[in-house]
Parts: structure tokens; sequence; C-alpha cells
């Protein structure tokens, strides 16, 4: 059966032709390359002859079933879209156009969404609320800069090891020893090449110039912390003690930048307040319990006290016995707490009276203890039986920590082996120091520290750096 064209329709419509169907009951609708085709199986009792297009619309009783082809692609629909596709195609009264040979058809274009409005960020916050504190903002009473705030992080992660005191910030460290301008040299030959080389080649001080500063320094390092107290100790008199305290206290106070007091508390009639140089002054230590607890301020103890030229102050003991006989465990406690406001160093020149009520605070406030001993066998071996005494009644440590003096308070050679002393005592304590003879310190009168023999000053000031060395190491354990 030949299918009925359509008048109104060109043959090569773009939209589709209707071709010869492959058999008497079907017609073909195929597009191929832009042209539709269809092909539409019709039931064989209806009437063949179709007067006009109208036929096309007409129902069909079975399901019709249409292959459309889409580039060589075979697609199964139903004979109801179909049928409306046949009308669609075949009542169309416009011929539509033939779009170009290579040109697909575009798909139809999708509404396009509204375009989002572009949000230009302002240069201040958008939310007009409080700004938000930071973690050091909430802390912190008021606000700190970035910068404050990440250094204060970075340092509160810190362990307690690693933090760094602020004498550690010393010129040395943190100068660079290339642009430093040198200090004028010190020792013959360097300050003489310096002279004649009209001050162009420094070469640096000369040993004994360094090892003096070097010594210096040692006794210079800082304590931190409170202060620190330090009783001389001897258990029989004429020995030089006294002496050695005031040497001690001197060497200390002559490097270091704080202050420094000797104390002299012995029972007796000390002599601690003769052996510096010193204007006409009766003050002593009963003064100084008197105004305990009037004193404001340095300048009430400065008004008790002596001080020499290396800035050592002395407290002198009374000159009454009677008087000094009454100085009692309690009083040297009020003036120990005083001192601890207003001094670094607090020295102790003790009575040979080792259970005496002084002796006991004084031991019991001592943070090292140094033991002066002579040069004859009956005075080492009561300096040794003191270290003994010291490690059976609780004072072990100290005993262990202690400083031996082996004083030279005669001329000549002794006849006691000093090197066989000094072993004994290196056995039982930290530290021993020789301090040889000199004539100013055998005469019993006042101390010039800058006028004593270079041995003498330089055994004085290695005790000082001894000292201070094993003060330093307390702290630090």
């Amino acid at each position: 059966m030949t299918p009925k064209n359509t008048p109104d329709h060109r043959e090569d419509d773009a939209m589709g032709v209707l071709d010869d169907a492959a058999s008497v009951a079907t017609t073909g609708i195929g597009i191929l390359g832009g042209t539709a085709q269809v092909s539409v199986v019709m039931p064989q009792e209806h009437d063949d002859d179709l007067a006009d297009e109208e036929v096309i619309d007409g129902e069909v009783d079975e399901a019709v079933i249409a292959d459309i082809v889409l580039e060589d692609a075979v697609i199964a629909v139903s004979s109801a879209p179909i049928a409306a596709a046949v009308e669609e195609v075949v009542a169309e009264p416009e011929p539509a156009r033939v779009p170009e040979p290579a040109r697909v058809p575009e798909p139809a274009p999708e509404p396009e969404p509204e375009p989002e409005p572009v949000v230009v960020p302002a240069p201040t916050p958008v939310k007009e609320t409080a700004p938000v504190e930071s973690p050091k903002k909430s802390v912190a009473p008021r606000t700190a800069p970035p910068e404050v705030t990440l250094t204060s992080k970075r340092l509160g992660d810190l362990s307690g090891a690693n933090r760094e005191s602020a004498d550690l910030l010393t010129t040395d460290r943190l100068l660079d020893p290339h642009r430093v301008t040198k200090p004028e040299p010190e020792g013959a030959w360097s300050h003489l090449l310096y002279s004649i080389s009209g001050r162009r080649i420094n070469i640096g001080d000369g040993r004994r110039a360094r090892e003096r500063k070097a010594l210096s320094a040692r006794i210079a390092a800082p304590l931190p912390g409170g202060a620190r107290f330090v009783p001389v100790l001897s258990r029989k008199g004429g020995v030089g003690k006294t002496a050695i305290t005031a040497l001690l206290g001197m060497a200390l106070a002559d490097a270091r930048d704080d202050r420094v007091i000797a104390i002299d508390a012995n029972p007796d009639r000390g002599t601690l307040a003769d052996r510096i140089v010193r204007p006409q002054h009766t003050k002593s230590v009963r003064d100084l319990v008197r105004i305990h607890d009037q004193v404001t301020g340095y300048h009430d103890i400065s008004a008790v006290v002596a001080r020499d030229a290396t800035r050592l102050d002395v407290l002198a003991s009374d000159t009454d016995p009677r008087i000094a006989e009454a100085f009692s465990d309690t009083d040297y406690r009020d003036v120990a707490d005083l001192a601890a406001h207003y001094y670094s160093l607090v020295l102790t020149d003790t009575g040979t009276g080792i259970v005496h009520s002084v002796m006991a605070a004084t031991l019991d406030l001592a943070d090292r203890i140094v033991i002066v001993s002579g040069l004859s066998v009956d005075e080492a071996r009561l300096a040794s039986e003191t270290l003994t005494w010291l490690e059976t009644n609780g004072f072990e440590d100290r005993a262990h920590e202690a400083i031996v003096v082996l004083n030279h308070s005669t001329p000549g050679t002794p006849l006691v082996r000093v090197n066989e002393l000094e072993a004994h005592f290196a056995s039982r304590v930290r530290s021993v120091v020789q301090m040889p003879y000199d004539a100013q310190l055998a005469a019993g009168g006042a101390i010039v520290f800058a006028n004593l023999q270079p041995e003498t000053r330089l055994a004085a000031r290695q005790l000082a750096a001894l000292l201070v060395e094993g003060l330093r190491t307390e702290v630090s354990a």
C-alpha cells in the first residue's frame, strides 16, 4: 500500500517525508541527516483510502510501534506519541525551514539563572559585632599587639629548663667583637706596643691582666634569689678567723656590684670592726637590735654599720663583754632578718663556742661554711673535729660543701707539711685555700685591701670566687 502524501507538503520536507512503506500495512518515518522518516503500522481492517490528512488522527485500536532512527539508533515508542508526531508533521500549514546540512539542531537552552549579586568585601567587618578577642586578650586585662601575643604563646610553651634569666644577656654574648672598640690594653708589653703604634695596634691584655679580669668575673657572678649567709668558724682562737672574714668580705665587695655585710657575732669582745679603716664609729649590733622595728630603709642601717674603701659594711659587736653576752639567738635572727632585706651576702664572724646559742642560729641560716685552720697539729685537729661535729649534728651537707682556709699566720716555713694537711681536708670538703703570710694581717691593725701583698689579694679573691661558685651551684641544683 502506497501512502498518500499531503498536498500542502513538499517532497523534501525538513521535518519528515512519507516514503513508501516496506509492506502494505507499514508506513515509516525516519530521521536521517535532518530528514524525518516515520514508520507506522496501520491495522489491516481499516480503509486504506485516506481522503486527506485527517486520517492520521484516527484512533488506533491496537498498540502501534514506531521506530525512530536517530543517527542509526532505533527507539521503540508507543502508538499514541507516534500518532501525535505524525499529526504535527502532516498538519503543519507552513513549510519548515531546512537546517544547514552539517549542523545538528541545538537543544533548547535552559533558562539562565539570575546572576547572584557580587559582594565586594568592605575594609571593615560586615557584621557589626564586637571583635572576637584572642586567647591572649581573654587573659590579659588590655589588648596586646599580635606580635606580643605570638611571643607570649611561644614563651608559654617553653619548659622551665630552657628559660634564660636576664643575667645571661651579657656584653660578651650580644656585642660583635669585631665592631667593638677594644679598651686600652693592660700589661707591660701590650701597652708599650699600643703606645708606640699611635694606638693603632691593640693586641689585647697581657696574660696576668686576663687572669685577673676572669677572676673578677667569677666573683661578680650574680646570685639569683635572696640573701646568702656564710658563717666563718674556728674552734680555736688566734688562727686568724676575724682577719679571714675581713679579707673575704673585702674581696667580695670590691668585685661585686651588690651589697656585702660582715656581722661580728662573737659573744665576747669581737675585733672585726677594728680590722677596717673607718672614721670614729660607736654603733654596734646592739643598736641595730634596738631599732629593729623602726627600720624603713637602707639609710637606717647605714647609720649603724661602718664601711671601708671596698664598700664592705661591718656591723661591730659591743665593746662591753657583759652586754655582748646578752646577744642571743633571737637577737641574731632579728639582725639577720634585716640584713636579708638589704644585702646579697651576709658574712658572720662567729666565736669559738660552737654550742653557743648564737652559733645555733648561725648554722641554721648558713648556705655555705668557711672553716679556718692554723698550721699546727692541734689547730688542724680542731678544724677536722669541727667538720665531724657538723656531720653528726644535722649539718652533713654543709660540712661536705665547706671551704677550709689554711692560714699562714707566722712567717717562714711551717713545721707541718702543708701538702698533707691540704690532702686531708680535700677528702672531706669542697675546696681548700692557702692564705699566705702577710705582715699587715699579722700586725692585727686595720686592713687596707689595696696595700696587701699581691699573693694575699689573689688568695682572698680565689676564696671569694670559690664561695660564689658554690652558692651558684646550690641555686641551680
